[in-house]
């Protein structure tokens, strides 16, 4: 017995050894490194050394950290390793856990031992179950009655008993989760009245303990003065809310009721020392949803109890905070957000309640009206949410089920007649004064503070408008735009009210700009509005608002009131290009309104002539950039009309044609201007039918073809690079091009057939598609874009780069907006006259015709014509026969592959993004063997080679070497390494992409489905079919039959898998996918041998890396297919699971068993997963439970504002921008060898079949 003694006390002492060396910094890495060892192995050890050494340690003899070490042990053998304690033992562990609840009873104890104490006994109870806790309920009533500090432990332990239900945990299991549930609902009726004074028996023994109680004992020791004593009673109050506030969340409401804990945390909101959290104890139940059993009208009761009770609070901080600011103090604010949020769940979830109560919902409305009225942002900015959920589900349209079952009917019909009713009670309390309330709280507040002058600030008074200071709020694009969704709603529900609101508030903002010295410096309330006016009308003209359809009364309103409005903006004679731009928004926010009153088309029109013939055309200096960005909105708006007017536009057609013919015949017109106002007539035509929309291409592109088509300035300019450097001196001319490319993109763009105008008359027979009104045109504009996107592609060529002038090769590197991007840090602002073309890019316009180009001009031009002219290529692509079919397939092959081996990554994925992915989409099946192996083959070899260099560099060195960087002037290193691992990452995701789209099951007709005729694990081989044959009718069969095509690519589908980019192995999975089942149902005996053992080896190996975590069940799915399909027909496939490390001839015998015994595939991929588990020894981390020993945390008072907290520190998932990808830069790269080393080194080689080592 000394002996034991003896030994116990020398274990505890060599673990409470390794605990201080393995928690001392000061200690070397390889003692710390040990010590964990250490600690690990006795965890892992005899079970009952480990209950012996870890109760020693727990004792007040040793060290607060001993001690906190030694309970986490105590609950890991809680939690991972009781079973292996016999059942006497399991009772004496409770017991002991129970007696150091009274023995850490001591005010000199740390708070964590106390909350490690009980939640060791929570820990005890929830694994023993029910029995155990009807055992102990005795002795704990006992306890919590000794004094403050015992109750504040038995509180905490009633706090961590539901850990398991409120908080996801992996290691249990959805059966004992719903045990315990059971468990503790069956043992809400002791719980609960331990926590709040209710006497549910004769015998009132010890029903009435802790909140009460000790919520009194604190004021009358307050009262006494007697501070110390107070705050001991004072920390069970707050012990006793927290182990209340576990139970919100799924404890049933009644039970709430009944106990008196929604009547003591509604008292405990007047208590300033607890109102925080009790508060919280509401924010958990108002969400709470209502049940459909017999107990609903219970719920009911209790909620409209809890309605009552915030209400109240509510009523009392509305009154006092009207007085202003200075009236309340920043802590009553920030309770007051707390109760709005409760506020807001209750009506969102739970207004039905209340719904039948005249007396209680137009109180509760009122008062969330006057929420959303208060000044402070963050009171306005909680309640928006409930009146956005409100009129959202009040304005949205009774969904009408039609295979509803016939005994079911009845009920499903009178449940959605209850909530009819309930939307019309609540509707007809939302009246006029609550709807313009709502819109005049919401105008203002669409401004941002950093916006707005000073003196507009002092005018809005003490109201709060958003700040980028405020925390935990979005975006301000994000809060803006549910804003204007409000704004919408109601103005769908009252059109009226919101016409006649906005128009006011909009007439009062043009009068004072016209009294203003400077109008042009005040105009953020004005563009704030112009997005309000346009929600407005879009709500009250979108087609589907009854009241204007049914009401002759209000239609003639709203119309009078929209043409006044319309009037005043005509007849403004703004000349300042801010104004002008203004103007023109607001012009363009009337669009919907034209629609349906085509009279006032014709006088918008002339008005937007009107505004862009008075603005100068040339720009003679820097300042007057502004006019050439109004010019071009104002061309732009032209568009928009024809969107949103439709049919309304079309009888002004022809003079607005003729008013683009004068004025470009007197040159007061340029290019670009032109292309906008052309596009805009493409809209029109495409209201028009197949036959107009056929007259205007002819119109707008002739003119454009008979200088396009011209071998003169294709053999000057086109012939080679250096005709390419001199059109970049030559600014006119250069512009010219571009201007013309990106119209040929904005005509195939707008080119698309309305379904309506689709008619026999278009067509020759009833099924036939009409000829796209673009295909007659594809040729000649095609052909010299080729050769000029193949001079461009040249002057990357080494050769010919070297011999460039240095303001081209200083433009051919990459932008400084470009680098912004890629390093997270946002755009950089460009001039006003630039202009977005193609994928949201800015080109500066400002010079167009009338400077020299610069390095930035020619920089500028380079990707505005690599832009578009992809598109270009990609959009034609669609037609069909007239590209296929008409193109030189070699011109294009030369044009973009000729110069493959020089272009940039990212200039590579744009390619294959804009042009090949619509391509590979787009080519007829007989048409393949033609296009896609002169245009994919020297892709596909170019492209693997480089990603597999560039990762290769990434994971060995932490750099990417992408030849993108190159050029950069030197900066800081790391954001040179940033850059390039995102370039390498994008063009490696768009890669994959590329071939997800050749796997998809469109261009794969031929490939049937495993699982059509259920599990089948051997294959008639007389069924199996030729390579050949599937090539026909499977762009995948058709890449693996053309060897210079499969090679590539299944090295590629090889490495992909260690390149630790989660997001290219989700997109290059599918097309594994393919490739196994072609395999499977082909007898190609090399894809065999490669699907067999180098690709299941590589999937298996991606397993290894945790970034593959989120597509592990595809990789899994993979797996299974290979063995289960191709184990018989090749040793490979068991070869590989053999050379795992962990797995032995047994286990693969019993796993092959357990596959027969099912055809379900689930249970197989389930199969297939554990024995991947079990043979890599739990070493693949995709595969590993994210999930790590649930040890209980404590939970401090968390400070409820920033202000509470000025040390607080920001970790790095709170770090956003450049930051944000510099921790992860310094977190991941560096570890990517130590990732993937146990994959090298451990695992198994990385193999490849002879013929693809060879290439």
């Amino acid at each position: 017995m000394e002996d034991s003694i003896s030994n116990n006390s020398m274990s505890a002492n060599n673990v409470a050894q390794a605990i201080a060396t393995a928690l001392d910094w000061a200690s070397s890495p390889d003692a710390r490194q040990n010590a964990v060892a250490f600690l690990d192995s006795i965890k892992t050890g005899d079970v009952r050394v480990l209950a012996n050494t870890s109760f020693l340690l727990v004792k007040k003899n040793w060290s607060s950290e001993i001690r906190l070490h030694a309970f986490k042990m105590l609950q890991h053998l809680v939690r991972l390793r009781w079973e292996e304690l016999s059942p006497a033992e399991h009772k004496n562990f409770a017991n002991l856990s129970v007696d150091l609840m009274s023995k850490i009873a001591d005010p000199c104890e740390d708070w964590a031992l106390k909350s490690q104490t009980a939640a060791l006994v929570a820990e005890v109870v929830r694994r023993e179950g029910l029995n155990l806790w009807q055992e102990m309920l005795p002795s704990l009533i006992s306890l919590s009655s000794k004094g403050p500090i015992e109750a504040e432990l038995v509180a905490m332990m009633l706090r961590w008993l539901p850990e398991d239900i409120t908080v996801h945990n992996e290691d249990l299991e959805g059966d004992r989760r719903r045990l315990l549930l059971r468990g503790l609902t069956q043992s809400l009726p002791e719980i609960l009245p331990l926590l709040y004074t209710v006497y549910l028996s004769p015998k009132p023994h010890s029903m009435f303990i802790l909140l009460e109680r000790h919520f009194t004992a604190a004021l009358n020791e307050a009262g006494r003065k007697q501070m110390d004593i107070a705050k001991l009673h004072a920390a069970t109050v707050t012990a006793t809310l927290n182990a209340v506030n576990a139970y919100a969340e799924w404890a049933p409401l009644s039970d709430l009721a009944k106990s008196g804990i929604i009547h003591g945390c509604g008292v405990l909101l007047s208590a300033p020392d607890f109102r925080l959290h009790a508060s919280e104890f509401f924010k958990f139940v108002s969400p709470r949803k209502r049940p459909i059993d017999a107990s609903a009208s219970e719920f009911d009761q209790a909620m409209s109890s809890i309605f009552q009770t915030l209400m109240n609070v509510s009523r009392e901080f509305l009154y006092r905070s009207s007085s202003g600011p200075g009236s309340m103090d920043e802590g009553e604010y920030e309770f007051a957000e707390y109760i709005c949020e409760s506020m807001v769940s209750l009506g969102s979830y739970n207004l039905q309640s209340i719904a039948g109560d005249s007396t209680i919902l137009p109180c509760y409305l009122e008062q969330m009206l006057g929420f959303f009225q208060h000044f402070k942002f963050a009171i306005h900015f909680q309640s928006m949410h409930f009146w956005l959920m409100l009129m959202r589900d009040l304005m949205s349209k009774p969904k009408i089920s039609t295979h509803l079952a016939a005994d079911s009917s009845a009920v499903s019909s009178t449940g959605s007649g209850e909530v009819e009713n309930a939307k019309k009670k609540t509707l007809s309390f939302v009246s006029d004064d609550l709807c313009g309330a709502i819109l005049d709280t919401s105008f203002p507040r669409m401004l941002k503070r950093e916006k707005i002058l000073h003196e507009t600030a002092i005018s809005l008074g003490v109201l709060e408008l958003w700040s980028d200071d405020f925390e935990g709020k979005g975006i301000f694009s994000q809060y803006r735009s549910r804003l204007l969704e409000l704004i919408r709603f109601v103005s769908s529900y009252k059109p009226l009210i919101a016409a006649t609101k906005v128009s006011e508030k909009i007439d009062t903002i043009i009068k004072g700009l016209l009294v203003s010295p400077a109008p042009t410096q005040d105009l953020a309330v004005m563009e704030s509005m112009q997005l309000a006016l346009e929600n407005v009308v879009n709500a009250v003209f979108d087609g589907s608002n009854d009241v204007t359809k049914a009401n002759a009364e209000v239609q003639f309103a709203l119309c009078r009131t929209f043409e006044g409005l319309l009037q005043q903006f005509i007849s403004l004679k703004w000349t300042e290009p801010a104004l002008v731009e203004v103007l023109v928004h607001y012009l363009d926010a009337m669009g919907p309104f034209l629609k349906y009153f085509p009279d006032a088309v014709g006088s918008v029109i002339n008005k937007l002539f009107e505004l862009l013939t008075s603005l100068p055309l040339v720009i003679k200096d820097m300042s007057m950039h502004s006019a050439r960005h109004a010019r071009l909105q104002t061309c732009t708006s032209f568009i928009r009309i024809a969107k949103a007017a439709d049919k309304s536009i079309l009888p002004h057609m022809k003079g607005i044609a003729d008013t683009m013919a004068c004025l470009q015949r007197e040159g007061r017109l340029l290019q670009g201007e032109h292309n906008l106002l052309g596009e805009a007539f493409l809209v029109m035509a495409s209201s028009a039918g197949i036959q107009q929309q056929q007259e205007v291409l002819t119109w707008l592109l002739e003119p454009l073809s008979l200088k396009w088509t011209q071998l003169e300035w294709q053999d000057k300019y086109l012939s080679g690079p250096h005709g390419l450097v001199q059109l970049c001196s030559e600014a006119p001319i250069m512009w010219s091009i571009f201007h013309t490319v990106t119209f040929f993109e904005r005509a195939l763009k707008r080119s698309g057939l309305k379904k309506a105008n689709w008619n026999s008359e278009n067509s020759s027979t009833p099924n036939s598609t009409p000829l796209n009104p673009m295909a007659s045109h594809i040729s000649w504009m095609v052909t010299p874009l080729l050769k000029l996107l193949r001079c461009i592609h040249s002057l990357w060529s080494p050769s010919i780069s070297q011999a460039l002038p240095g303001e081209v090769r200083a433009a051919m590197i990459m932008s400084d907006v470009e680098r912004f991007s890629l390093l997270g840090e946002g755009n950089s602002k460009l001039p006003k006259g630039s202009l977005t073309v193609a994928d949201g890019s800015k080109v500066d316009m400002s010079k167009e015709g009338y400077a020299e180009p610069n390095e930035s001009d020619i920089r500028n031009w380079f990707k505005g014509i690599r832009d578009s002219g992809y598109n270009v290529l990609g959009l034609s692509t669609t037609i069909g026969d007239s590209f296929f079919k008409y193109l030189d397939v070699h011109s294009v092959a030369v044009a973009l592959m000729e110069n493959i081996q020089s272009m940039e990554f990212r200039h590579i994925r744009q390619l294959v993004h804009s042009t090949l992915i619509p391509l590979v989409k787009n080519c007829p099946s007989d048409m393949w063997e033609i296009w896609l192996e002169k245009l994919l083959h020297p892709l596909f070899v170019h492209v693997q080679q480089a990603l597999s260099c560039s990762w290769s560099s990434l994971l060995q060195d932490g750099k990417a070497k992408v030849p993108d960087v190159h050029g950069i002037l030197s900066g800081s290193d790391l954001k040179v390494e940033v850059m390039e691992e995102t370039i390498l990452r994008d063009l490696t995701r768009e890669m994959c992409s590329l071939l997800s789209v050749i796997a998809s099951p469109p261009l794969n007709t031929g490939i049937p489905s495993l699982e059509q005729s259920g599990h089948v694990s051997r294959l008639d081989m007389s069924s199996l079919k030729s390579l050949d044959t599937v090539a026909s009718c499977s762009m995948v069969g058709f890449l693996l039959k053309h060897e210079g095509l499969a090679l590539p690519t299944l090295r590629m589908c090889l490495e992909a898998f260690t390149w630790t980019d989660g997001e290219a192995v989700t997109k290059i999975s599918s097309y594994c996918s393919v490739l196994v089942v072609l395999v499977i149902v082909t007898n190609h005996t090399e894809l065999i041998e490669y699907v067999s053992r180098e690709l299941f080896t590589s999937v298996i190996q991606g397993l290894a890396l945790e970034s593959n975590a989120i597509i592990s069940a595809d990789l899994v799915a993979i797996c299974r297919e290979i063995f289960v399909y191709l184990c018989d027909r090749h040793p490979a496939p068991r070869q590989v699971l053999m050379s795992l490390p962990n797995i032995t001839p047994q286990d693969l015998v019993a796993f092959e068993e357990s596959l027969t015994k099912t055809s379900s595939p689930k249970e197989q991929k389930q199969h297939m997963k554990s024995m991947l588990q079990l043979a890599s020894g739990n070493k693949l981390k995709a595969l590993a439970a994210q999930k790590t020993v649930n040890v209980i945390t404590n939970v401090s008072m968390r400070p409820r504002s920033s202000a509470n907290a000025p040390g607080s520190k920001v970790d790095d998932a709170d770090v956003v921008g450049l930051a944000a990808i510099m921790v992860r830069k310094h977190s991941s790269p560096c570890n990517i060898n130590k990732e993937i080393e146990w994959e090298y080194k451990d695992f198994m080689p990385f193999l490849f079949t002879q013929k693809l080592v060879n290439q």
